[in-house]
């Protein structure tokens, strides 16, 4: 039989494997800034599970698309294609690795149900499982695609999430979406009323109605809104990593952990905080500050 500390040991090791089981994780935004570190960089501090490559910036409306990845690297040019061993990297080690379309500036909009279908089929061939002669981040597949729409009209969105879902077939290809706070947000609603996103990253900055400069209760009020509305998708409190990073909305890591957490987190699907950005991130420490709490 066994002894007494051995069962003592599995118990406890159960009960962490459980507590391991119900936190959170951290999801976050990068390639918008050259001084942020690479992306095996990024996958390599151990704190994220999520990655969105960004920004897709232009597309749809007959538009030649566009991929801005900042200082970076210079798509046109091919000098993107050295991502693929940093995208393997990463997801050898358990991340998701999305590529995000839109972003708060650029040109993108979706005029037509074709239009929609056309722009799937090529984010399914030069991004995704597909293949294409031009695979601007070299052969690589991404796991997945984050719809980060924050201009012009909500049209067809749905439609293009659909049509990214029907060509993987059995493949599964992850959708998240990072809307705004205030609820239903005005460019991605229809879309997560349509098709059921993966992750939803709600953005609790720039919206001083129900980001953290309401207080606890105006961000917990937000969230019960939007985890109430979509139980089906992993809700993701969206926070700017320092007070540069966003105009409003900041949330110190000591308030995030001891005040804001404790009064979202008992939600049955959530899943845990998403970070604007890697650069952010990198200067202020922010993620590795709450990451136990998480």
């Amino acid at each position: 039989m066994a002894s007494t500390s051995h069962l003592l040991l599995i118990a406890f090791l159960l009960s962490a494997l459980v507590a391991f089981s119900d936190a959170g994780n951290i999801a976050v935004y990068w390639g918008q800034n050259g001084n942020e570190g690479s992306l095996a960089d990024t996958c390599n501090t151990g704190l994220y599970s999520y990655v969105m490559i960004s920004f897709l910036t232009t597309f749809g409306n007959g538009q030649t698309p566009v991929l801005n990845l900042a200082g970076h690297c210079e798509p046109l040019s091919g000098t993107c294609t050295g991502l693929s061993d940093d995208i393997r990297q990463c997801q050898s080690q358990g991340i998701r690795v999305l590529l995000s379309i839109g972003g708060a500036s650029g040109s993108y909009s979706l005029s037509s149900s074709d239009d929609a279908s056309s722009v799937a089929t090529y984010l399914w061939n030069t991004y995704l499982g597909g293949s294409s002669g031009s695979r601007p981040l070299g052969d690589a597949a991404l796991d997945g695609i984050d719809f980060d729409i924050e201009q012009g009209a909500s049209d067809h969105y749905g439609e293009l999430a659909q049509s990214l879902i029907d060509l993987a077939g059995g493949t599964k290809v992850y959708l998240s979406a990072a809307p705004q706070c205030p609820f239903p947000d005005q460019h991605l609603g229809p879309a997560l009323q349509a098709v059921t996103f993966d992750y939803v990253w709600v953005q609790f900055y720039n919206n001083p109605s129900c980001d953290y400069s309401s207080g606890v209760s105006g961000v917990s009020g937000a969230w019960n809104t939007w985890t109430f509305s979509f139980q089906s998708s992993t809700i993701f409190l969206g926070v700017p990593a320092s007070t540069d990073a966003a105009g409003s909305g900041y949330i110190p890591p000591g308030d995030l952990t001891s005040q804001v957490l404790p009064a979202i987190n008992q939600a049955s699907n959530y899943g845990g905080i998403m970070v604007w950005s890697r650069f952010y991130d990198v200067n202020s420490g922010y993620s590795a500050a709450v990451r136990n709490s998480v």
